[in-house]
């Protein structure tokens, strides 16, 4: 298992070393795309929208196939700094846990089941998609669902950080760019007219008086502003990106009709709002007492580790809001996510790929 963690990791590093925006994954693709086929896979394919996909036969298959996935994407800009420091026992670089590792972990999860000599009673889809972060709204998820549907024993979804934590529900979540304008002009001569900076400072005040829901965990965050021409200058145009969560998918309606709400009443003579859909997870799970749940906590007690079933927005949203058999799944422990200073811890690994090796064998009878 040694030197299986060790590929793992440097593979892990290599696929961090290649950027891939949301939207921009193709390089990437390309290169799980040829390691897929130097293993042998069969069905190795780059389909629409950008996922890759390879399948390990079982030469027997009674079981219906499992898919196993991890996002390709980041959400790090092509210009952000790559630069791995490798501490042994640590390694920080931008995306090496969300998700190189969790892409490199596909591959080890062959390795593994080839050292081991594990036949499979069903063929095994490995596929690494696009679209997880940002705006990517899981279009990648959307095709690998729309492509298997309810025909699979479970849907697995994998990602580098977040060990011992099992996704077993999908958080819903609403995205919306928000855009003012106005006839905008001279900071002096034209003082008093409206602002398009302004109005939507005032929205952001109104949407954080909003009252969010103690029984139902909800959150609302604006990520991005943009607007203006000069420090001197009324601005015509302004917009904002802003995140809504629930637990609950009737919460989160009603939140969405709040904000929307607060949108059309801004709007005024000199004064035009304008409020657009941007992004879409829908909510869903599967019980705690699920039976694939249930595995998945006794694989992670197996090795030594208190599961802990956790609500999040992953790739797993699209099969679990359909109800089907889904789980988000980390590999290891680390931090600081989504920021130049991420990092993973090495060790922690072999717990995370033998909780993954246990979970196949079990499924596999």
């Amino acid at each position: 298992m040694r030197m299986l963690l060790k590929s793992i990791l440097d593979l892990a590093i290599e696929i961090q070393q290649i950027p891939a925006p949301t939207f921009h994954e193709e390089r990437r693709a390309e290169f799980v795309h040829a390691r897929f086929l130097a293993e042998g896979l069969a069905d190795t394919e780059i389909a629409s929208p950008g996922n890759v996909y390879a399948c390990l036969r079982s030469p027997h298959p009674v079981r219906p196939p499992l898919v196993v996935t991890a996002h390709l994407d980041t959400v790090f800009p092509f210009e952000t700094d790559l630069s791995v420091r490798n501490e042994g026992s640590e390694i920080h670089a931008p995306g090496i846990g969300d998700n190189a590792l969790g892409v490199a972990a596909l591959f080890g999860l062959i390795w593994a089941l080839k050292e081991e000599a594990i036949t499979l009673s069903f063929d095994l889809w490995l596929v690494a998609t696009v679209g997880e972060e940002g705006l990517g709204d899981l279009r990648g998820m959307k095709a690998v669902v729309e492509r298997f549907g309810a025909n699979i024993l479970a849907y697995l979804v994998l990602e580098g950080l977040s060990l011992g934590q099992i996704h077993h529900r999908a958080l819903g979540v609403r995205r919306y760019r928000v855009t003012a304008r106005t006839a905008g002009g001279h900071s002096w001569s034209d003082y008093g007219k409206p602002s398009a900076i302004h109005e939507l400072a005032e929205l952001i005040v109104a949407f954080n008086r909003l009252p969010l829901p103690k029984q139902a965990r909800s959150t609302l965050n604006v990520g991005t502003i943009h607007g203006g021409i000069s420090v001197n200058t009324i601005a015509a145009e302004a917009s904002l990106e802003l995140d809504l969560r629930s637990e609950r998918a009737e919460t989160l309606d009603l939140l969405a009709r709040q904000v929307e709400r607060i949108c059309q009443q801004a709007n005024r003579p000199g004064v035009l709002i304008e409020y657009n859909l941007i992004g879409k997870r829908p909510a869903g799970e599967i019980p705690a007492l699920h039976p694939l749940v249930q595995i998945a906590k006794e694989c992670l007690q197996a090795e030594g580790l208190e599961p802990r079933l956790v609500v999040g927005s992953t790739d797993a949203n699209i099969p679990l809001s359909r109800g089907l058999p889904a789980l988000c799944l980390g590999l290891t422990t680390g931090g600081g996510a989504h920021t130049v200073h991420e990092y993973i811890r090495t060790a922690p690994l072999e717990h995370g790929m033998r909780q993954l090796l246990h979970l196949i064998r079990r499924l596999a009878g």
